[in-house]
C-alpha cells in the first residue's frame, strides 16, 4: 500500500492536470493488460501451485464431515493414536545428523548470503528441491555464548514473547510433554508480513545431546485432535531444527563462541518464487533481531531469574554417541555438497515482462483470499517488470 500511495502522490505533484492525466493512464493501462494476461498465464500455471496449496505435503486439512461413529476404533485411528505418541524418533535424529554432516544425499546448498557484526558472523544457504519447498540452512557464530544457554533460549517460548525478539509469534500453547525424554508439542500463532493471513503450527520438538553439542528437532506434526480453523490458516509441512555447539572464536580462536547450524524449510502456502524473493529481502533484518535477545537472555540467566518451564524442558535430553551414528551411516553420497556462490536463475529472461507481473496479479487475485495484497503485487512487478517510472 505505501508503494501505491508513493506512486500516486508522486503522479499527483505534475503541473498540469493533462500531465496527471497521462500519467495515470500510464499508470493503470500496463495493470489491466497485466491483469488479463495474467490471468491465462496464472491458471495454466496454477495446477501445480493449487496442488500443494491445498493438498500440502503432509495432510489436506479437510475437517471430517459429521456422521455416525462406530463403538469400536478403527485400526487407522489406533495407528493414528499411535503415531501421535512418537511426535519425535531415532529417524529424525538420524537425518539431522546427515544434514549437519552433508550426507543426506540432497541437492547442492547455494550461498546466498555473509554477513557480519562485532559479535555475531551469519552465513546462508538455499537449495531447491525436485518437490517441496525451498530448503536453507545458516551458521550464526555468537561470540561468548555457551551452548546450553543457546539451547534454551531457542526453546524457551516464553522469552520470545516477553523480550519481543521473535516479533513473529503471537500466540504459544503447550499441548503435550514428556518427563521422560523432554519431548513437546506445542500449538504456534505466527504474524506474516505482507498482510498475509496469520499461520498456526502444532510442532513437536525434542534435544538430543552428544557431549556439548545439542541436535534440536522441530517439526510439524498431525494432530487430528486440534481442529482446524479458516483462519489461522495451518501449516503443515515444517520443518526447522538447530544443531548447537561451541566454535572457535574469532577474537582470539579460544572455544568461547557458539555456533548454530539450522535447517528449515516450510509450506506457507504462498508461490515458492515469491517467497524466496521475500526471504531474501528480509533474512538479515530478522536475524541481526535475535542477537540482542540472545544477550537480553544470558543478562536474566546470570541474574537467576526462575527458569520457564520451556527451559527446563530444554535441559531434558537425550544422550547419545554421534561418533558412533556416523561410524554406522551407510550414505556415502555427497550430492549436498555446500558451494560458495549461488546459481542465478535468470528465469525471466525468455518471458515478457507484463506476463510476469500479470502472473503475480493473478496469484493475488485467485489462490487465497488476503494471501497476498496490491502492495506484494506492485513489490513484484517493480523487481521484475519496472512498470511505468517508479513501478
Amino acid at each position: 500500500m505505501v508503494l501505491i500511495l508513493e506512486t500516486l502522490l508522486e503522479i499527483l505533484r505534475r503541473p498540469t492536470v493533462a500531465d496527471v492525466a497521462v500519467e495515470l493512464a500510464a499508470f493503470v493501462a500496463p495493470l489491466w493488460i497485466a491483469v488479463l494476461a495474467g490471468l491465462l498465464l496464472g491458471w495454466a500455471w496454477r495446477p501445480r501451485w493449487a496442488a500443494g496449496l491445498s493438498s500440502g505435503a503432509v495432510d489436506t486439512g479437510s475437517a471430517p464431515s459429521p456422521g455416525p461413529h462406530s463403538a469400536a476404533p478403527s485400526t487407522k485411528a489406533v495407528e493414528e493414536r499411535r503415531s501421535e505418541k512418537l511426535a519425535m524418533t531415532e529417524d529424525d535424529l538420524e537425518h539431522l545428523c546427515r544434514l549437519v554432516e552433508v550426507t543426506d544425499g540432497g541437492p547442492e546448498w547455494h550461498k546466498m548470503m555473509d554477513k557480519s557484526s562485532p559479535d555475531m558472523r551469519y552465513q546462508a544457504w538455499r537449495r531447491d528441491p525436485e518437490t517441496g519447498p525451498p530448503q536453507y540452512r545458516s551458521s550464526t557464530i555468537y561470540e561468548d555464548a555457551m551452548p546450553e544457554i543457546v539451547r534454551d533460549f531457542f526453546w524457551d517460548d516464553e522469552f520470545r514473547i516477553k523480550n519481543g525478539w521473535d516479533d513473529m509469534l503471537l500466540e504459544h500453547t503447550t499441548l503435550e510433554e514428556c518427563p521422560t525424554t523432554g519431548t513437546m508439542v506445542v500449538r504456534w500463532v505466527r504474524k506474516f508480513p505482507f498482510f498475509c493471513s496469520n499461520r498456526e503450527y502444532i510442532i513437536g520438538r525434542r534435544i538430543w545431546e552428544s557431549g556439548r553439542t545439542y541436535y534440536c528437532i522441530t517439526k510439524g506434526v498431525p494432530r487430528p485432535a486440534v481442529p482446524r480453523c479458516n483462519k489461522p490458516r495451518r501449516v503443515d509441512l515444517y520443518y526447522s531444527s538447530w544443531c548447537i555447539r561451541a566454535a572457535e572464536s574469532r577474537r582470539d580462536g579460544r572455544m568461547t563462541a557458539c555456533e548454530v547450524l539450522l535447517f528449515h524449510h516450510e509450506d506457507m502456502g504462498i508461490p515458492w518464487e515469491i517467497a524466496k524473493l521475500g526471504v531474501r529481502q528480509g533474512m538479515w533484518s530478522c536475524v541481526r533481531k535475535i542477537e540482542p535477545g540472545l544477550r537480553a537472555y544470558q543478562v536474566a540467566r546470570r541474574s537467576n531469574e526462575p527458569l520457564s518451564r520451556f527451559a527446563f524442558m530444554a535441559q531434558i535430553n537425550t544422550k547419545f554417541d554421534a561418533d558412533k551414528l556416523r561410524s554406522l551411516e551407510t550414505v556415502t553420497d555427497l550430492s549436498g555438497n555446500v558451494v560458495e556462490s549461488e546459481k542465478q536463475k535468470n528465469w525471466t529472461s525468455s518471458i515478457p515482462k507484463f506476463l510476469v507481473v500479470g502472473g503475480a496479479v493473478a496469484v493475488a487475485c485467485t489462490l487465497d483470499h488476503g494471501l497476498l495484497t496490491k502492495a506484494v503485487i506492485f513489490g513484484v512487478a517493480r523487481r521484475f517488470a519496472n512498470i511505468g517510472k517508479r513501478l
